[in-house]
């Protein structure tokens, strides 16, 4: 058995985009990587498109594999454990969950006593290495597996380790906000093009605009309010601008919005 290959079950967009990430973080080769969906087509297309195994079955893929991704959909997860639980080793294997809402508990119930397991929450920009992803480990994963499963996810983007409890937070602040943002742009857009630009044009300034302002957020090591205060000069058109978006309680809107996500993650985890 390759005591250190990588399992990946389920082969949607967040499957595939694991796939990718692994593959392009360097800390393994395709060969070590094999994908498993019960819709062969899927597996079989990550496979050819990454370079890696498309494996036969369940069994293929335990016997293989020390590091199990779980990525299917939150509500087909108790069918898939149930389909496979029985070829999981706690000695053996380590599961990473990127099911969301689905707790460490909910796979500890189900799998063999002493069981691994690892919970992400990862994002959609995970698709282009520039996700960010929160990852809670279970009481009986030590600090060398967590930290090697952090290496594996390198290629995805950022990954910080935080309390399982922090979930909700987690799910309402990153794992929704790429929605937040592009409904930011789709307004900055349509604000351009009600000014008298073109779409085309008003669409290639307003995204511009958001990829420079989060590098310079990123790469400045500069606080967000410091970076906002260098463009607003005193009495002008920034400062205008600033008190419009106050006046209409943009913060708090935006503040409200993610706690109604954050309250709806933890429904669905209790559905």
């Amino acid at each position: 058995m390759a005591q250190q290959g990588i399992g990946i079950i389920g082969c949607g967009a967040m499957g595939t985009a694991l796939a990718r990430g692994i593959a392009a973080s360097g800390r393994c080769t395709p060969a070590d990587i094999r994908v498993y969906d019960v819709r062969k087509r899927f597996a079989e297309a990550a496979a050819g498109k990454f370079g890696l195994q498309a494996a036969a079955g369940p069994e293929e893929l335990f016997e293989r594999s020390r590091y199990l991704f779980v990525a299917v959909k939150p509500q087909d997860v108790a069918a898939a454990v149930d389909s496979w639980k029985g070829l999981f080793r706690p000695e053996r294997h380590l599961l990473i969950s990127l099911a969301a809402g689905v707790t460490v508990k909910f796979y500890e119930k189900r799998l063999p006593a002493g069981s691994k397991v690892i919970r992400l929450m990862p994002n959609t920009p995970c698709l282009i290495g520039e996700g960010a992803v929160a990852m809670s480990a279970g009481s009986k994963v030590d600090s060398a597996e967590a930290a090697a499963v952090e290496r594996l996810l390198s290629g995805l983007g950022l990954t910080l380790t935080v309390p399982e409890g922090l979930m909700d937070a987690v799910t309402g602040l990153s794992g929704s906000g790429p929605a937040y943002l592009y409904l930011f742009a789709e307004a900055l857009i349509d604000a351009g093009v009600n000014a008298g630009l073109n779409r085309e044009i008003a669409a290639a300034l307003a995204i511009q605009t958001l990829v420079g302002a989060s590098r310079m957020l990123r790469e400045s090591g500069r606080s967000p309010a410091e970076l906002r205060h260098e463009v607003t000069s005193p009495a002008g058109t920034t400062a205008a601008a600033l008190e419009v978006l106050e006046k209409g309680s943009f913060r708090g809107n935006l503040i409200a919005a993610v706690q109604a996500a954050v309250g709806r993650a933890g429904e669905l985890s209790h559905e």
